[in-house]
């Protein structure tokens, strides 16, 4: 923890969830079509019956480039073909702070990028305009802790300065007074809050990228010659033995 901890900080302003336009640009469709494979997958009918005197030959026929019977809305999605039918609503000012604060939150090192350099920022855009009661909440919590760190910035630091204009040593000094809940000081529970759900949305968007899957060294479905259990320790460990 930073020494500013026991100083009072700001309650988080309100910010109306209709508030200013949205220009961000658009997520990279990685995890979108990795949905669409899935769905075609499932949606592709058996090995077609074998013709005769064509013994052994089987064809699979093409998935759907679309599903007619889906509306294509936010209540009624194509998840054969997917997209978001709703507009982004965070300006670029607003993301430009947001993409400042994913990168404290989950930096680029010598293994992986950046939050925001797979779009983490971009892909809580899209969750918070998605037009659904809980995703608006969280609007309202992401344009207010904004608001709040440039303001905590300029109390600190200089009048003239804003949260991502700092250097990563400052950017800490704010970050570890909100970083977790319990030991936050008086007068910064809601900025606490503010940060645990921006750490939560940030490492969902970087973990379900490609980036995120290969600093986690996750190898996924894939066949395996043999299975190795977990050692006797492990098993101790987590109290499975």
């Amino acid at each position: 923890m930073s020494d500013e901890a026991g100083r009072k900080g700001m309650t988080l302003p309100v910010v109306g969830p209709d508030a200013g336009p949205g220009v961000a640009e658009g997520l990279s469709m990685d995890r979108r079509q990795a949905l669409k494979v899935m769905a075609i997958a499932a949606a592709v009918p058996a090995l077609s019956a074998c013709a005769p005197g064509d013994e052994g030959a089987a064809s699979v026929a093409s998935g759907p480039t679309g599903n007619p019977k889906a509306a294509g809305t936010a209540w009624d999605p194509d998840l054969v073909a997917p997209s978001v039918p709703w507009e982004r609503t965070l300006s670029s000012d607003e993301l430009e702070s947001l993409a400042a604060l994913c990168d404290v939150i989950i930096p680029a090192d010598q293994r992986s990028p950046s939050a925001s350099q797979v779009g983490a920022h971009d892909f809580i855009d899209e969750w918070v305009s998605a037009p659904y009661a809980g995703n608006e909440r969280d609007r309202v919590v992401v344009r207010g802790g904004l608001l709040w760190l440039d303001r905590e910035a300029a109390e600190r630091f200089g009048a003239a300065l804003r949260f991502r204009d700092l250097t990563p040593a400052q950017h800490r000094a704010i970050c570890d007074d909100i970083c977790y809940l319990p030991n936050a000081a008086e007068g910064y529970e809601s900025a606490a809050r503010f940060f645990d759900r921006i750490r939560d949305l940030t490492s969902t968007a970087f973990w379900t990228t490609n980036e995120g899957m290969q600093d986690l060294r996750y190898v996924g479905n894939v066949p395996l010659p043999r299975w190795d259990p977990p050692p006797p320790e492990v098993l101790r460990h987590i109290g499975l033995e």
